[in-house]
């Protein structure tokens, strides 16, 4: 599959990247006939460049233009063998492409799901871990299926203490039900030893995708872990640290093509916190293809109203993450809360105090606002005082 896509690439210069071909591929695999204005509104693309796609596609080899557009028998092949959608229930997959009740065939998933859920640890505030119901996990499995990042990708969870890795492999054991789907791979990297242990038991109980990593991503990200990968979901702490410090983890995580998939799940903010948070996302060269408000729910999240935000970003050419060393500010809403934090501006060397009792009580205030002395808004952290104690850090940038 990958020497058409290659063979495609070489000829056709393409902002969107890699995945639109494969996506566009796909949809004649599954629509044999398919018209090019069809395939161009299905993959959001002006018609022309569609077209363009689809004529290279076809001097590989991977499609031919018969009353419609549809694979050979070597493409087939390929995409059967190579991204494993042999066995494909397509019924259902299709029907889960659809804007209707997403639930509808996944039944028996929902209600396995609703008993592990019963069963899982017990949420730890101090790291900001919270319930998300059965239905939030599998929600977020459906949605990465619309977005061609599940069949046949290789997938991590930064943080899971909501079990998506769980929902995935159910949902791929539903849409595959002779049982021999062996392609699409899920890594889960995580500090608590408690959710770890859970997701391998469930995963072995069921015959489930998975592979638990511990990791405290305060640290620099393995080797072993780096460049690998085709998409990751995250559910960070609500803090601008705790989101920035996740995606930076989960873009090195992730291969170096532009167009990938990143699966953002977040609180409602403030107008304010919202604009740090997009300047940050710039900073990163992530944008936002798709954002779903009160996309997830949670049990007993009072604070956030048992709801947050569902955010598609996808990778540039510029995506880097911020963080590549070692972290040391606080990251927890706690440790946010009850910490003050001396910044050093980076343009005027001007020092400026964060915290609850100070003119500025967070970092995105402070970068909204920026130096009351020359007005820049990128920082570096120098010193952090905890409430009984005073700790002080290497320099860290905050860019």
């Amino acid at each position: 599959m990958k020497s058409f896509i290659e063979q495609a690439k070489k000829h056709i210069e393409l902002q969107e990247g890699t995945p639109i071909i494969e996506q566009l591929l796909i949809e004649c695999y599954m629509n044999p006939g398919i018209s090019t204005k069809e395939l161009a509104r299905r993959t959001l693309l002006p018609t022309p460049v569609a077209a363009a796609i689809k004529r290279e596609l076809i001097k590989a080899g991977a499609l031919l233009q018969d009353r419609g557009v549809r694979c050979t028998p070597e493409g087939v092949a390929e995409i059967e063998r190579e991204w494993g959608y042999h066995g494909l229930n397509s019924s259902l997959y299709q029907k889960l492409l659809q804007d209707t009740v997403w639930t509808e065939g996944l039944e028996e998933v929902l209600a396995v799901l609703e008993k592990l859920f019963l069963l899982r640890p017990a949420a730890n505030v101090r790291i900001d871990q919270s319930k998300c119901t059965p239905e939030t996990s599998l929600r977020r499995a459906v949605l990465s299926l619309k977005q061609s990042a599940l069949i046949g990708k290789k997938i991590v969870c930064i943080g899971d203490d909501d079990l998506v890795s769980v929902s995935i492999g159910l949902l791929l054991n539903r849409l595959f039900p002779a049982g021999d789907h062996s392609v699409t791979k899920v890594d889960v990297l995580d500090i608590d030893e408690r959710f770890l242990q859970y997701i391998d038991a469930i995963s072995t109980k069921y015959d489930l995708p998975i592979r638990c990593h511990q990791v405290d991503l305060r640290e620099p990200l393995p080797q072993e872990l780096r460049e690998q990968y085709d998409c990751f979901f995250t559910d960070p702490p609500y803090t601008l640290q705790g989101m920035v410090l996740f995606l930076s983890r989960g873009i090195q995580a992730l291969k170096c093509e532009r167009g990938l998939p990143v699966f953002l799940s977040f609180a409602h903010k403030s107008p304010a916190f919202t604009l740090a948070m997009q300047r940050e996302l710039v900073r990163m060269g992530l944008i936002v293809s798709a954002s779903f408000p009160r996309f997830n729910s949670y049990e007993a999240a009072e604070m956030i109203a048992n709801r947050s935000q569902m955010f598609v970003l996808r990778t540039t050419d510029y995506s880097q993450p911020v963080y590549a060393d070692r972290f040391t500010d606080a990251l927890y809403t706690g440790e946010v809360n009850l910490t003050i934090r001396t910044y050093c501006c980076k343009q005027c060397a001007g020092a400026q105090q964060v915290g609850a009792t100070e003119d500025f009580s967070t970092i995105e205030q402070l970068k909204k606002d920026g130096c009351p002395h020359c007005g820049h808004d990128t920082f570096e952290l120098i010193e952090k005082t905890m409430l009984m104690h005073k700790e002080k850090y290497n320099d860290h940038t905050i860019d």
